[in-house]
Formats: C-alpha cells, structure tokens, sequence
C-alpha cells in the first residue's frame, strides 16, 4: 500500500489513501487505530465536521459512560429467565477492556485514566418488579461473568451500598437491589481522544472542521470524498480505496450519497436526552455507583432511568435521566433540517409504518416534552428522596438517530441497538443505531475487518488474538461466548 501522502494546503487529495474515516467519534478512532497497529504502513485520514474529535455522541457529557456489559441494563433482559443479552453484553465489553489493555501495554495508549471502576447496580420498587429482579439474579448468577453479582432485599443494605436511595425513604415499600463491583465508568471522550492520538502518532493525518457532504465510487473503484473546510468554506476532496462512515446521526445519508443498496428502505428516528446533573461534593461523595430501574411504559430502552457516578477530566459528578427530546436535528450540533435530508421514496411508508407501530414511544415522547421541570424533579426524588433542587440543573446530551429498518412486508421496524453496513464489495462501511455502540466498539470494527479485509485478515488475526485473547475471530467475533478468564488491567 501507499506511504502516507501529505493533505495539500488546499486539501485536495490527489494521492490514494488507503482508509478514510469519516466522523471524529469513538467507532473511527477505534478503528483508526486498530489498523494502524495491524498495518503501520498504510495511510489513513479521519475527517470530522467539528473542531474537535469526539464533541458528539462519544463527549462525555453526551452520554452517560456506563461501560455496557449486561450488569445493570434491565432493558437488555425483559425475560428475567432468558440471559442471553446480558451474557452477549459481557462478553463485548470485555473484549472491549482486553483491547484497551492491550493497546496500554504496547504503550499505544499512553493514558488510561478514562475507565474508573464504578459499581453497577439496579434497584426495583414494588412487588412485580421485586420478583423479576429476583428472577433475573438467579438466572444470571449462573453465569461465570455475573457468578459475583449480589441480591437483597434488604433496606439496610441497600442503604450501605448507595445511602441517597434510601436516606428519607418511608419504610414499608418492597424494594430489591443488585450489585456488581466490577462495573466502570468510561470517559469515552478522553478515550476517543487517546485512540486518535495512537493513530497520529503512527502517521494518520486527522482533518478537524471538514465536513463530507458527498462520496462517489469512481470508475477505478477508488472513493472520493468530498466536502468543505467549515472555517474558509474552501472545497476539498481525497480519495481512498476503503471509507469508514462513523458520522453517528449523519451515518446514514453519507452512505444515502454513496448509493450503497444496502441502506435502501432504512431511515431515522432521532431522539435526543437531558439529564440533571449535580456537581456538589457533598452529594456526590455518598454516591459510588450506577444505579438503574425500570424504564416506565412505553418508553424507548435508551431511557431507562438511572442515577450515575460520573468522572470527567477527573472530576466526579452525578446524572440522573434521560429525559427524552425531540429535535429534527441527527447530531447535537446538526441542523433543523437533518432529518429530511434522509427521506426517500423508498423510505417514507417504512417511517411512517414505524411510527404508528410504535405510538407508545410517540405518546411517551409527547409527554417528555411537555414535561415540567418539576415533574421531572419528581422522577429523581423516586431515587433519591432527599434530593434538594438547588443542587441539580439540567444539561443536554446527544442526539441519537434511531435506526428503521424495513420488514420483510416493506413495514418498518424501530431498531434500538446498532448494526455495521458493510458494501457488497468490502470497500465501505458504516455504523447505524445508537446504544450500546460505544462500549463493544472494538469488537464491532473486528467484525468490520474481517468483511471488508478478507485478504488481510488471516495475516491480522494472530496480532488481534494478542490484542484480544477473548477475540473468536472470523464473522462470529461480535457474538463469542463468554470468554477465558483473561487478566485485564483497564478499569480495575
């Protein structure tokens, strides 16, 4: 492959990349610096519309950083006897771990202050969520992953592991708990900024304040991305063999533009976040752990509530939410007119099937937005009784575009998880959806190499299973069962 071709002073690339990334976020970097590991030779470019990496979906405060892995999502387990979600989470995430473990030692990642150990927890109220709580511990505690967690019923207790849930609380009300010590809170901004970081210093050029408006597969085969410097409105295009399209809510009208059949009929639902937030130290210091419950009826799983331990730039905090928004933009700093961007002919019945298939969620949304800042107030004292509102303001998260997808009858169907795209050819990708992308990047982007890299891949498999001993290799690496009990440094 090429040596590194150098951006022109007016970024029009004539040389061919080997990669280029679109999207300054936690999927790029993540794959940005996996092959700058496997493949130190090749070029790569990361182009990103803002002025910084990660300043949406993967900003610390665009998200809540719980590091996904099954411990507390009750979202993920709506069957308390069927495991087999929350069993896939763990495994992914320590995939995830192993990956960041693996880059620290080869000194790749240099700074891994962006996982804090955090206990993770969920607490349930009433008789018919104590019993599925219940129910749901003893089917995961089965499991060697959750064989740790632990179960009460028991208010003193629960008040020793996280003493705001149950100071002031009346007495007499059934509640459960579980607890998992070994859960983390993840900075994925500062990770996101470490990964780019390792790929610059392998020689990847990093283009901040350009933003892809258009992408084109040329005779030769070879893309050209196209688009505009934001600060002096200049054009630019660079062209490259393979694309990466990781430009969360803009995702998918850039692989819209590239005329990819594979996205045909699929569109976006956005759907945006606030959380109340408290910095005072007071409140903070009796706090050591996330804590979930139950989503109320009818609303979207990314809105499960839940009372977070947050470290930013190494200073702790505490969020209570999501309250849901709607917004027409598809990122947190997108335009009003993002979502129309997406429609097509052939996406139009898919939305609106969707919406009518799903008028709980549109109901819910409805009543999030007319929601007063006292009612919302109310939710965090069901957590919290003691709660003082002089201590807690709103602040606004990302903006998530939730994939559509149509059924087999030309219906759609409101996905909440993600799924990588991937060209019949292998020259382009992209990730569409939200949650828990973040958390099992790594082993999303190894599924990516080995679909897109076919050629490469048995000669970067071995290199991967060092990176990753859990990593199953091959199509299946995204679903492994659970792994070997594997030391991993990160986060303890």
């Amino acid at each position: 492959m090429d040596a590194h071709p150098t951006i022109t002073e007016s970024h029009t690339e004539t040389e061919i990349l080997d990669v280029a990334l679109i999207g300054g976020g936690i999927m790029s970097a993540t794959l940005g610096a996996m092959i700058a590991t496997l493949q130190p030779d090749w070029s790569i470019a990361l182009l990103e519309r803002l002025d910084r990496v990660a300043a949406e979906s993967s900003d610390p405060w665009n998200n809540a950083g719980t590091g996904h892995s099954g411990f507390c999502e009750l979202n993920y387990m709506p069957d308390a006897d069927d495991p087999g979600k929350p069993a896939e989470l763990a495994s992914l995430f320590a995939l995830s771990r192993q990956l960041w473990a693996g880059l620290a030692e080869r000194g790749v990642l240099t700074d891994t202050t962006f996982v804090t150990g955090t206990p993770h927890m969920d607490v349930v109220f009433g008789d018919r969520d104590v019993t599925y709580l219940r129910r749901r511990f003893e089917s995961l505690r089965r499991l060697p992953a959750f064989s740790a967690m632990e179960y009460t019923e028991d208010p003193a207790t629960i008040e020793r592991w996280a003493p705001l849930l149950m100071t002031g609380r009346a007495p007499g009300e059934p509640v459960a708990a579980t607890r998992f010590g070994g859960g983390t809170d993840v900075d994925f901004g500062a990770l996101t900024g470490s990964l780019v970081e390792a790929m610059t210093g392998a020689g990847a050029r990093v283009l901040t304040g350009h933003e892809v408006t258009g992408l084109r597969r040329d005779d030769d085969g070879v893309w050209t991305v196209t688009g505009r410097d934001r600060s002096t409105g200049q054009r630019f295009a660079i062209r490259a063999r393979f694309v990466f399209v990781g430009a969360g809510g803009y995702a998918l009208k850039l692989l819209q533009k590239a005329r990819i059949p594979e996205v045909r009929g699929y569109g976006v639902f956005p759907v945006g976040a606030q959380f109340l937030r408290t910095d005072n130290p007071e409140v903070v210091a009796r706090h050591e752990a996330k804590v979930y419950s139950q989503a109320p009826v009818g609303a979207p799983p990314m809105s499960v509530p839940h009372l977070d331990k947050r470290i930013v730039d190494g200073e702790p905090s505490l969020l209570f939410g999501p309250y849901a928004t709607f917004s027409t933009r598809l990122l947190k700093h997108g335009r009003l007119t993002d979502l129309f961007t997406t429609l097509r002919l052939t996406n139009t019945v898919v939305l609106l099937a969707a919406g009518l298939r799903n008028l709980p969620l549109v109901r819910y949304l409805i009543r999030e937005l007319l929601s007063t800042r006292r009612r919302k107030f109310a939710q965090l004292q069901r957590f919290y009784p003691e709660a003082d509102p002089a201590d807690w303001y709103l602040v606004q998260a990302g903006q998530r575009a939730q994939l559509v997808k149509p059924d087999p009858h030309g219906l759609g169907v409101l996905t909440m998880g993600t799924e990588l795209v991937t060209g019949a050819d292998g020259t382009i990708a992209g990730l569409l959806g939200a949650s828990p992308g973040a958390s099992t990047a790594p082993a999303i982007m190894a599924d990516l190499l080995d679909r897109c890299f076919p050629q490469q891949h048995s000669h970067w498999e071995p290199a991967l299973r060092q990176l990753m001993p859990g990593y199953a290799g091959g199509s299946n690496s995204q679903s492994a069962g659970p792994l070997p009990d594997v030391p991993v440094a990160i986060g303890k």
